[in-house]
């Protein structure tokens, strides 16, 4: 079963215009605010009619805006998770997943580890029981195409990592074909089999996470993927390898060939800290006073003149970092990539 569309539509600053296809998996359309994520959505939901465009499920259509086909919204098998979660505040949890749904009330409940909570309301309800109830509603439908806005933005960071993994769960064990927004590549990374990065209304890439990572397409969809991007000037370098001047100052090492304006590609777990220069294999070193170590569960960002480690915090109680510090952030010249400069 796939879910096949095509959206050419005007927006307020662009033009939306893709085109995606999705099997029974999840893809993610990750991008900047504004740049027409959550406008897909409605338009498979069927709330944003666009001035050209199709979707079809498994052959059934749902929109041909050529045709004059436009299934109306409710006859659509559509379940939506709205960022907010949009439950009912006069209605339990039992009756917001009974809402609309198909008699699979009960069930749901217990899958979802909320029967304890049917008769509570949302006002009651932690940022995580209100999502299970909002995806339990959602189910509720028998859908056959489940579509998520920012599932996860509503969450504290705790929360988030917790729900995250369940929801992962989630989507693989329902084998739907389902579409997820997010600004957070982290996120779309851990929930997703397929990411689609979307600016000002097109698809630059789509691909799995890891494909992302290692081959993005340009600058953006790097730096979208939390890469350090460091600009210079690449030139020949000594024992074969390319030297990059950067604009920071510092000359960066790679094994890549290239010459002229470039982008360094470097991602944060490919850089170590350390308070001299490592007797190892990594050729490329830059010596700064730290600017900021902010830490996110149990690792840490360490901003190091003009690039960003991601060390254990571990690691930073055991040499004692302190903002101000001044430190050498290390990485290897084949952990260097080079990308042409945007």
């Amino acid at each position: 079963m796939a879910l096949d569309l095509h959206i050419a539509h005007p927006l307020r600053a662009f033009a939306l215009d893709l085109e995606l296809s999705v099997g029974e998996e999840a893809l993610a359309l990750v991008g900047p605010s504004g740049a027409g994520k959550s406008s897909v959505l409605r338009v498979i939901a069927g709330l944003l009619r666009p001035e050209l465009g199709r979707v079809a499920l498994h052959g059934e259509t749902w929109l041909d805006t050529r045709a004059g086909v436009d299934v109306s919204p409710e006859r659509r098998r559509v379940g939506l998770v709205f960022q907010e979660y949009a439950l009912f505040p006069h209605l339990t949890v039992r009756g917001n997943v009974g809402f609309g749904g198909r008699g699979r009330v009960d069930e749901l409940l217990e899958r979802f580890r909320i029967s304890g909570l049917a008769e509570a309301r949302p006002a009651e309800l932690s940022g995580g029981e209100r999502q299970r109830v909002a995806l339990a509603r959602a189910l509720a439908r028998d859908p056959a195409v489940l579509l998520l806005d920012e599932p996860l933005s509503a969450l504290d960071a705790f929360t988030r990592a917790q729900v995250r993994t369940e929801l992962r769960e989630l989507l693989r064990s329902l084998a739907l074909p389902t579409v997820l927004v997010t600004h957070d590549f982290e996120d779309a990374a851990a929930l997703s089999d397929l990411v689609g990065v979307l600016v000002d209304g097109h698809v630059l890439q789509t691909a799995p996470p890891s494909e992302l990572v290692a081959s993005p397409a340009d600058a953006f969809v790097a730096s979208f993927t939390g890469a350090n991007l460091l600009r210079g000037i690449a030139s020949e370098g000594p024992a074969g390898l390319t030297a990059v001047a950067l604009d920071s100052g510092f000359t960066a090492y790679t094994v890549e060939e290239s010459r002229g304006p470039v982008s360094v590609v470097v991602y944060p777990w490919e850089v170590s800290v350390a308070r001299d220069a490592p007797d190892d294999s990594a050729v490329n070193h830059v010596r700064a006073p730290i600017a900021s170590l902010v830490q996110l569960g149990n690792r840490v960002r360490v901003r190091i003149g003009p690039i960003t480690a991601e060390v254990t915090a571990q690691s930073v109680e055991r040499l004692g970092l302190r903002e101000g510090d001044v430190v050498v952030a290390s990485f290897k010249a084949t952990g260097a990539r080079l990308l042409p400069a945007s």
